[in-house]
């Protein structure tokens, strides 16, 4: 019997979903980052003083990920001094939702 051994050239490219659950889940601050947006605290400063540990640096890094993955939208008002705040997109709410039911799941008892 002759076995076929089947061999991937290249690489394999996760799925886009799997990408962003990858990226926003490995980050340490981006499901933090969601829930001060969804408890309305939208201002980078105000987010940075609400957490300890959460450092500006960070807090930019992450926000910017997720304002790449169309996840979270910024608002710049014309002031001075500047202003800036961030707000969940629909989609970002899509994706709550998949991390609310994911918290249901890990709490449901095992069978």
């Amino acid at each position: 019997m002759v076995f076929h051994e089947k061999k991937i050239s290249g690489r394999i490219v996760p799925p886009a979903s799997a990408e962003i659950v990858q990226k926003i889940c490995g980050c340490k601050w981006s499901l933090t980052v969601f829930w001060l947006l969804s408890e309305g605290i939208n201002r980078p400063g105000e987010m940075v003083r609400s957490v300890d540990g959460l450092t500006t640096k960070v807090l930019n890094d992450c926000l910017r990920r997720n304002l790449d993955f169309g996840l979270i939208e910024k608002t710049t008002f014309p002031e001075v001094p500047p202003r800036v705040e961030y707000h969940v997109t629909a989609y970002g709410k899509q994706f709550l939702n998949i991390m609310r039911q994911l918290e249901q799941l890990g709490s449901a008892p095992r069978t």
